[in-house]
């Protein structure tokens, strides 16, 4: 006998950004709501999206960018460069 119940599923929308701008900001809140990298916020988007890194290449602006590489550089990650103390 079929059940009459309706099948309900789970479906991931994808987040459609009109800028990078736009999908930094969306990385940043995700970064200060789960305290996570930069990275591993792109990282997550993609995961839930199912997206490669290389398919947001262009969303990732250079004020993103520059965060990723700080988190890289705290993390030990990336060589640190000589900062002033201003």
């Amino acid at each position: 006998m079929l059940s009459t119940q309706p099948i309900t599923t789970s479906i991931n929308t994808l987040r459609m950004f009109k800028t990078s701008n736009e999908f930094s900001l969306y990385i940043e809140q995700v970064v200060n709501q789960k305290r996570i990298t930069h990275m591993d916020a792109i990282l997550e988007y993609c995961k839930e999206n199912y997206l490669e890194p290389e398919d947001i290449a262009k969303l990732v602006n250079k004020s993103l960018k520059e965060k990723v590489a700080l988190n890289m550089q705290e993390l030990n990650y990336l060589p640190k460069k000589a900062q002033l103390d201003v």
